[in-house]
Order: structure tokens, then sequence, then C-alpha cells
């Protein structure tokens, strides 16, 4: 097995990681916004429990990945054709991730828009199996993901070492990160439906993937930021007519 200490002294080595780092932290955005919303509907004694668990299942499901890169790489393989367009099993993966995210998303959001009844889980089950199900489809998020992460980890360099190091710092960004963004997507409501706005434009992109429709990263990314940052000075707006109000009662 490739030892890091060689690469310690080349500088090429150093910018793959960096740059993997990044992308790897800026792909786990995904899967941290579908757990946040996903933990946010435990019972508030839970949620951080669940958080750990399903990163933590991140971690060793991208570092077994990481250990059958030669399997990996041939999930790529075209399988059978349709139409003219050959399927892998990379796109059957990203296919059935963005439909389960596109049913997940849009079954949360019409949870919100018409709460009638807040005793059933996400999948229309009781409060009292809501922690298992929720770890069950964090875990198949993660599946979904990781193929995608590390696939593309494998494209940027052939360092074993440099995709271990890059994926075990991104998902501990993931881990110090989880309960502050999902505290702030609670406290938010709005921010809530953003996410699933977000999660549904996820879900379609992994569909087109999975189709053979490339999309790039940067204009999906380039959009979510854009609109938080209109949802963020809506929020600001909001604060300075809540503290106007105040102080006019007084």
């Amino acid at each position: 097995m490739e030892t890091i200490l060689p690469l310690l002294s080349d500088p090429t080595a150093w910018v793959a990681l960096i740059t993997l780092i990044v992308m790897e932290v800026v792909l786990g955005i995904d899967n941290l916004i579908f757990i946040s919303i996903l933990t946010n509907k435990l019972p508030p004694e839970q949620r951080e429990k669940a958080r750990k668990i399903g990163i933590g299942l991140a971690l060793v499901m991208r570092l077994g990945l990481l250990g059958t890169v030669a399997w990996i790489v041939q999930l790529t393989n075209p399988i059978f054709e349709i139409f003219g367009h050959a399927f892998s099993w990379k796109d059957i993966i990203l296919i059935v991730g963005g439909l389960f995210l596109l049913w997940k998303a849009t079954k949360e959001i019409h949870h919100n828009v018409d709460p009638v009844d807040h005793k059933e889980d996400m999948v229309g089950g009781t409060a009292t199996n809501t922690f298992s199900s929720a770890i069950v489809q964090i875990l198949l998020l993660d599946l979904v993901f990781s193929v995608d992460s590390i696939i593309t980890a494998v494209g940027m360099t052939p360092h074993l070492p440099i995709m271990i190091v890059a994926v075990v710092v991104a998902v501990t960004v993931m881990l110090l990160a989880a309960t502050p963004l999902a505290n702030f997507i609670e406290r938010n409501p709005t921010i809530v439906m953003l996410a699933l706005a977000f999660l549904l434009m996820i879900g379609t992109t992994l569909i087109a993937e999975g189709m053979g429709l490339h999309v790039p990263k940067g204009y999906v990314y380039a959009a979510m930021a854009f609109s938080a940052l209109v949802e963020l000075l809506n929020m600001l707006a909001r604060n300075a007519r809540t503290r106007k109000r105040q102080a006019a009662k007084h």
C-alpha cells in the first residue's frame, strides 16, 4: 500500500490534497442539508446522536469504498443501453438517489405547507420508529453521495493516502458543522423551505447526471449561494423590523 510520507515533499500532492478537501467539503453540503432536515424531525434528545451516527456512517462508508477503489472505478463501465445511451451502475445509483431526494423533499414540503398530522414521520410511520427510519434514510443517501464523491476523487488524484486524508478532513468538517447548521435551520422556518428547494435541485441534478447530462456543479452551488444570500437579506430585514416594533412599544 502506498504511504503518505513520500508525498509530504511533493508540492503537486499538496495542491491535489487541498483541492480535494475543498471539493469533498462542498459535496458534503448536500449530505449535510439532508441530515439536518431529517434529524430535526426527531425528538430533541435524539437529534445530535442521529447526526453523529449518520456522519460517522458516511465516514466508514467512504473509507470502506476507498479500500475498493478498483471496484468503484468499474461502476462507471456500461452494463446496458437504452435508446443509444449506455447506463452504468454509477448512473443507476445516481438516478435512484435523485428520485429518493425528490420524493423526500416533496413529502417534506407537503408536511410544511399542510401540517395536518405532525405525529407522522417522514416515511408515514409513527414517532416510535422515526429514529431508525432516519438512520436508514441517512445511510441510503450516504451511499449515493459517497459513490459520487469517491469516483470524483479518483479522477483527481491517483494517490490513495491523499483521498483518505481529504475524506477524513471533509467528514470532520461535516461533524463540526452539523449541529450549528441544524439549529440554524430549526430557528428559521423559511430556511427549511429553502433547504428543501435545494434538495429538489440536488435530486434533479443527480438524475440528470445519471442520464448522461453533465450539470456543472459550479452553477448549482452558485444558485444555492445566491438564494441563501437573498434569504439572509430577508432575515436581516425581518429582524430590523422586529427590533423597530419592540423599540416603539417601549
